[in-house]
């Protein structure tokens, strides 16, 4: 459990994380929550320059947390960045094929984000979204099957890359900015419902200059919804830098009227820190806040891009061997005797070994049959389905009952 040292703040619930102990890898178990009252406790204390706020009274450096916890955080992010290693391989072995957006070297942001809420919140994100739907619920084997077209894949084969979901999870969203007015319909939703939980919106910095943010921004201060709009600023948006496509590439100061915070989102405490203050905030009732999460992918846009042609690989390196997400929990793991290097080599070793299994699990399921019904199984939710679902031409029209074509000509 993680405190804060400001006293007028709220102790934060006991993490909702999902327990791996039941999988091979042995990651932390729910156990670890049911002792959180007598578990050890240190003290992070963050750099200066962590935050920046606009409007805004920026979070504590210094919080306290469980050490169970930390080894929690370092355990989902090898595991992400692991789990979209194996992607990447499986697409260069063309066992996945079109789209494939990966977030190595960024997996800070889901891990820390969801560190930060519970499972009543909701999130939404772009296409990059393989760490977030593993962060809430969905299974690496399940990922990896939707990847390569599987019917146990976590939208049955359908959907791939970019359109993944869980439970409280919205996508994985192709078109973009789409999600981000998507974003502030499920924060209304919170609101007319009278709970507490709030949503995490998420957009890059290639989304941000889209007319349908600076509405979803208004219309969001407008009803005092509880909304963190969140962009994840890769520096990147596809090829083209940030400062080429942005006339101003503060976007936490995008929302004009809305507070905004600046996230160090290559530090994953920092991240946790900075998105438990966002859900305070928002869940009390103040409305929304505007987030920027200043990170970094390594690898290119997607896999159809080498992402050398508009930036050095010095560049790359610098940041690999500087501001490593994982590489520097690791550091706070050691220099507070959390874990010895043996120990961490344990847990990437367990990491490696669990994502292979998954991988073998994953490429030994079936491809959905080829029977037409498929088509249509998730046009209503079962039970609910209209007798007729009329097509675009006659030949189009579906029948329910009989799980056949029509043919009627209209």
């Amino acid at each position: 459990m993680f405190r804060s040292t400001r006293p007028t703040r709220q102790l934060i619930k006991k993490l909702n994380l999902r327990s791996m102990a039941s999988k091979p890898v042995a990651m932390a178990a729910d156990a670890h929550a049911e002792k959180s009252e007598t578990s050890d406790l240190v003290t992070v204390t963050l750099p200066e320059g962590s935050f920046e706020g606009y409007h805004l009274e920026v979070p504590d450096l210094s919080f306290e947390t469980e050490k169970e916890s930390l080894l929690k955080i370092y355990k989902d992010m090898i595991i992400i960045r692991r789990m979209e290693m194996a992607a990447d391989a499986l697409y260069k072995a063309k066992k996945i094929r079109g789209f494939c957006h990966l977030s190595i070297g960024q997996e800070a942001v889901a891990v820390g984000i969801e560190n930060a809420i519970d499972k009543k919140d909701t999130v939404i994100t772009s296409y990059r979204c393989h760490g977030f739907a593993f962060m809430r619920g969905a299974s690496v084997k399940a990922i990896l099957a939707e990847l390569m077209g599987r019917r146990s894949g976590v939208s049955f084969g359908k959907g791939g890359s970019m359109h993944m979901f869980a439970p409280g999870f919205y996508g994985g969203n192709g078109i973009v900015g789409a999600q981000v007015p998507m974003g502030a319909g499920l924060a209304f939703s919170h609101k007319y419902r009278g709970d507490k939980n709030v949503t995490f919106d998420l957009y890059g910095d290639g989304a941000s200059n889209q007319g349908q943010v600076f509405e979803a921004f208004n219309m969001a201060k407008l009803w005092n919804l509880p909304v963190i709009f969140c962009c994840e600023n890769n520096k990147y948006g596809m090829g083209t830098s940030a400062a080429r496509s942005s006339a101003m590439t503060e976007y936490y100061k995008r929302g004009q009227f809305i507070p905004g915070l600046k996230i160090n989102g290559m530090d994953v405490l920092a991240t946790y820190q900075g998105s438990k203050f966002a859900k305070d905030w928002a869940a009390q009732g103040n409305g929304p806040l505007v987030i920027e999460y200043e990170t970094y992918r390594y690898g290119g846009h997607s896999m159809s891009d080498p992402g050398t042609t508009y930036r050095t690989r010095e560049e790359v390196q610098h940041m690999r061997s500087r501001n490593d997400p994982i590489a520097g929990l690791k550091a706070v793991l050691l220099e507070k005797n959390i874990a010895t290097e043996d120990e961490i080599k344990s847990y990437d070793k367990a990491a490696r070994k669990y994502v292979d299994e998954q991988v073998a699990a994953a490429e030994a399921d079936a491809p959905p049959e080829a029977k037409m019904d498929i088509l249509f199984e998730d046009v209503y939710v079962p039970g609910s389905e209209i007798p007729v679902l009329r097509g675009r031409i006659s030949d189009d029209t579906w029948d329910f009952k009989n799980k056949a074509f029509l043919n009627k000509v209209y």
